[in-house]
Formats: C-alpha cells, structure tokens, sequence
C-alpha cells in the first residue's frame, strides 16, 4: 500500500522515528532538501536507508534547477547556469543554447543518477514579467513562451536520457507573482488574454511526466484560492486547457500561502485533483518538529490508486534508463558554452 505523498527527511542520516515512519506509511516518494546533502557517499547511503525502510527504491526527488536553486552545493557538487544564462546564450545562438540547456541538465542527471536520484524537480517553465517578485527572476529560461518551451523542452530531454524524470513547475504559472508563496498568497489579477501566455508555455510541454502546482490566486478563474486547492484551475485549466496528464504533486504543503493545517491543506489538494502531496518542512530545523509534520501530512494522504497510480507509474519508467554518455567529453564541451563558468562560479 503506496501512500499519494513524497515527504522530506530531517538530516543527513535516517533517525528511527523517521525510518518507522517511511515504514509505516510507505510514501510514493522522498525529496531531499539541503540538509540531507552533505556528501556524495552520504547521499547514496541516505537514499539507502530509504529504500530500505520504505520496502522499495521509490523515486528520490530533489531541487537542482541550477543558479540559487541547487540542495548540492559546491565544493561537493559542481554549479549549475541558471535558465537565464541559458536564455542569453539562446538569443544569441539557438543552436547552441539548445544544445547548452541539454548538456547541463545532462550533467546534472549524471550527478544525480549516480546517487541514485531519480527525479529532479525541474525545469522551471514561469514566465516572469516586470515589476514581478523576484522569487522566479533569473530561473525562468525567458520571458516568451516560445523561448521558455524550447530550452525547458531541452533541459527535460537532457533529465530524461540521464535516467532522471523532470518536474515542470509551477502549473498554470509562478512568473507573475507579486509575492513569496513560501510567506503568503500572491493574487494574479491578469485577465485571461493575459494568462493565456503563461498557460501556452506549459501547453508545449504538456507530455511532460510529471509537473508542480502554483500556490497562487489566478482571479480571473477562481479569487482568493491557490491553483493547490482550486478545481477549476486543476481542472478546467491544467488538465483540459493546458492538456496536462502527466503526475501532478502540489508544491510544498508547508508554504504560508496555504491557509489552515496540513491535514486540510492535503485533504483540499486531492479533493481539487492533485494526485500526490508534496512536503518538505523547510521551514523547519528540529528533527521532532519536522517528524511531525510528515506525519500529519502521511496520515492525510490517501493510497495510491487508479490515474493517479497510473500518472506515478509512468514517471517512474522515464525515470528507469539511462543512455550512454561521456561525462569528460560532456564538460569539455560545457566549459566551450559556458567559458570561465566554472571558474568564476
């Protein structure tokens, strides 16, 4: 019995509690925040312990869009463009910023398969707009639908043939946001012509295997309720508009632009047609506090099962192989597209 969450892990290492837990509720999968990411070695271990206390190799998740957004960190891990060095690169040459948003997310699945993380919670498909919050800015691949399909469609292509799934984000759209959504809800007040841009992004890559919910209010469509716990928007705009079918997790459910507790926040995502309940606890540090979150989150989840069950099913066999490549000749040709990258990062 597969439980319809991923839920986060306190540290770098798997404490009883949390090993009884995983084994208790037997989430779909695991997302490793910072915390947990110390070291290569440690990491393989880490998602190890999982595993094993979780009864299979569930898919382990993580955010490594590259730029200000990466869980591994230098000096461990190498550093990644961010979507607007890959968007500078495509105005200039299209030929070459395709092939560079493949290439590092190519190297970054080689980093991640080879601890065993097999999803990757990116690319970022937003279109952010001036006078937005800056919460998008520099992780959008541009600011025209055209442009951001195409190096997020190649930075997915690049995820893919490294054995690791992407996970488009944030469905319908984050870049006009005016606020954080990991401190309130922002309010979207464009009209539907206007949103049309935003939703066209994300209709390009409507195959993709699995995509992350916005915590934002689009209220043209339905005020005042995030697109996490609105059905019109999941459905009417997500699933039929955009043509979405692929898995859909929530953002964090731990985020302050959802009102009320976990326990409603969950039962709000799935009755609005979320099929899995993201949670991270980032806003927490003690192990204890965090515990209890994941399991307030895993009690309301319910079993995988039906679509749902068939969306993660299909994710995970795009996440299953991985195609051949040279690592060494992958960063010689990196260090040609990016000169000095990695030696100023």
């Amino acid at each position: 019995m597969i439980k319809a969450c991923i839920l986060s892990v306190s540290g770098p290492e798997l404490t009883p509690d949390e090993r009884a837990l995983l084994s208790a509720h037997t989430p779909w999968g695991v997302i490793l925040m910072g915390r947990s990411c110390v070291s290569r070695v440690q990491v393989r271990q880490l998602v190890d312990s999982i595993w094993d206390a979780v009864g299979r190799p569930c898919l382990v998740f993580i955010d490594q869009e590259g730029g200000r957004v990466a869980r591994l960190k230098a000096p461990e891990w190498p550093l990644f463009p961010r979507g607007e060095d890959y968007s500078i690169l495509y105005r200039q040459d299209r030929e070459r910023g395709l092939e560079a948003a493949w290439l590092g997310h190519r190297l970054i699945a080689a980093e991640l398969s080879a601890m065993a993380i097999h999803a990757d919670c990116a690319p970022v498909v937003d279109l952010p707009v001036p006078g937005a919050h800056d919460i998008i800015g520099d992780r959008a691949f541009g600011n025209d639908p055209e442009t951001v399909a195409a190096l997020a469609g190649a930075a997915l292509n690049g995820l893919a043939d490294g054995g690791v799934a992407g996970v488009i984000k944030h469905i319908p759209g984050h870049g006009r946001s005016m606020a954080d959504s990991h401190l309130e809800l922002p309010r979207v007040t464009a009209g539907e012509a206007e949103l049309a841009k935003d939703f066209d992004a994300f209709a390009r890559l409507a195959d993709a295997p699995m995509a992350m919910t916005a915590h934002i209010s689009y209220d043209a469509i339905d005020a005042g309720v995030a697109a996490t716990l609105s059905p019109k928007l999941i459905q009417g705009v997500i699933r039929e508009r955009i043509g979405f079918d692929g898995l859909l997790m929530t953002d964090d459910l731990g985020m302050k632009a959802l009102g009320g507790s976990l326990t409603d926040r969950a039962h709000g995502a799935i009755a609005a047609g979320c099929d899995v309940l993201l949670h991270c606890s980032g806003f927490l540090k003690a192990p204890d506090d965090i515990l209890s979150e994941m399991r307030e989150v895993a009690e309301a989840a319910p079993v995988l099962a039906g679509k749902p069950l068939a969306r993660a099913e299909r994710a995970e066999a795009m996440a299953a192989s991985e195609k051949p490549f040279d690592v060494a000749a992958g960063w010689a040709r990196f260090d040609e597209l990016f000169p000095n990258f990695r030696a100023v990062a």
